[in-house]
């Protein structure tokens, strides 16, 4: 199974306080996907996170296997290594998407490596599996607007028309995804990079 698998894991945190926050858009834009596929999220059988399994559309397209943490994103790391073990999927075919404050937010940036540019998320996970050699999809979210703490607006919920703005860049980054994993880095990279 793990040659053409891609396992695309969304960040966010679990329950309905967090649904409508910056912070998770990972977990939505996996949601997308999961909804293209025609998948229903199943709980793994490690328990520590969701799964579904299939392919992207129009079939047979590339083999996605998309999760989301049953933890809090700065604890992602475990669940993401034990969805690799499980499905025999190496670091490079692991895909991350999570939100970024240093992109504006109507942006998206596709990378493979690189550090964790203070993301705990990211950092949970590079310590779990001992690499950075993974691929991203940095979902931009801007930063606050005046003396707002970077925590308290990741994890605020968001006004009517930034939801309406969000829905549409979600749309852009599942669309990243499988391009990602229909055409490779370089491809995606000139796409959606700009």
């Amino acid at each position: 199974m793990a040659g053409d698998t891609w396992v695309v894991v969304g960040l966010g945190n679990p329950g309905p306080a967090y649904a409508d926050t910056r912070h998770n858009v990972g977990y939505r834009v996996c949601d997308l996907l999961a909804q293209r596929m025609g998948g229903s999220w199943r709980t793994h059988k490690s328990r520590r996170a969701h799964v579904v399994e299939g392919r992207l559309p129009p079939l047979p397209g590339p083999r996605l296997v998309l999760g989301r943490p049953r933890s809090y994103m700065n604890e992602s790391g475990g669940p993401v290594a034990g969805l690799l073990q499980y499905y025999d999927a190496a670091p490079e075919r692991l895909v991350v998407v999570h939100d970024e404050l240093d992109l504006p937010a109507d942006s998206v940036r596709v990378k493979f490596g690189g550090g964790d540019n203070g993301h705990n998320g990211l950092r949970s996970i590079r310590t779990s599996l001992k690499t950075g050699d993974f691929h991203r999809i940095r979902v931009g979210i801007g930063r606050p607007a005046g003396r707002q703490s970077p925590a308290d607006y990741v994890l605020a919920p968001m006004s009517a028309s930034d939801r309406r703005a969000m829905e549409l860049h979600i749309e852009r980054c599942a669309d990243a995804v499988e391009s990602l994993a229909r055409n490779g880095l370089s491809a995606t990279q000139q796409d959606y990079n700009s």
